[in-house]
């Protein structure tokens, strides 16, 4: 069969409907199992849920922007298959979206308000560094997925030892972003210059901290 070449317009309305389907939520049923299925939600005193939340909530904050980056950079990709590639990236991350945010609704808490700029701002930086090529579209990724995973590593250390559900969707997510930051390496990504990392993990830390708590 076959299938029809994507216009720009076409990959543009495309961003534009999963950038509804991300902030405006709910998120809806992932493609795969919530890794936390089966697990027992333990007793949480209210400072510990009131926590987990605020880390569950960073993370929900994280793949909303991820999603914003990803659909950036395919919007401008010009390699078919790294347009691809950043396609099934995507959707493994959608997935992550919804796992946190079916965490979230357990804990009783509700997701960023500010979704709506954390996607904006992770778009326009895809799209950006998408336009310099797919070599630093790539290298924007790989750098991205690395500090993901040091942050996820963090939050290992900070949840409440008893959340053993939030820490299985995390757990699950740190594989992914690895391997989704392997998989740019693989397919050519240019190292990024040190400003440029140093600017990328402020910006990150200014996301996290606001997002604890809005």
């Amino acid at each position: 069969m076959h299938q029809r070449s994507l216009t720009p317009l076409d990959r543009l309305l495309a961003s534009a409907n999963n950038a509804l389907r991300t902030v405006s939520g709910p998120a809806g049923r992932p493609a795969r199992r919530n890794p936390a299925s089966g697990l027992k939600d333990a007793a949480l005193d209210d400072r510990q849920r009131a926590h987990s939340a605020g880390l569950m909530r960073v993370n929900h904050a994280g793949e909303v922007a991820a999603q914003g980056l990803y659909q950036g950079h395919a919007v401008v990709a010009r390699d078919k298959s790294i347009e691809q590639q950043m396609q099934r990236a995507a959707d493994e991350e959608f997935d992550h979206l919804a796992w946190c945010e079916q965490r979230l609704a357990e804990l009783g808490a509700a997701p960023s308000r500010l979704s709506p700029f954390w996607y904006a701002g992770a778009f326009a930086i895809g799209a950006a560094s998408g336009a310099l090529g797919d070599r630093w579209s790539l290298g924007f990724i790989a750098e991205t997925e690395r500090q993901v995973c040091e942050h996820l590593e963090s939050h290992f250390e900070r949840l409440p030892k008893r959340d053993v559900r939030s820490r299985a969707i995390l757990e699950q997510m740190h594989e992914e972003e690895a391997e989704h930051g392997e998989n740019a390496l693989e397919a050519g990504a240019a190292e990024l210059p040190p400003p440029v990392k140093r600017l990328m993990k402020l910006t990150a830390k200014v996301m996290t901290r606001t997002a604890y708590w809005l």
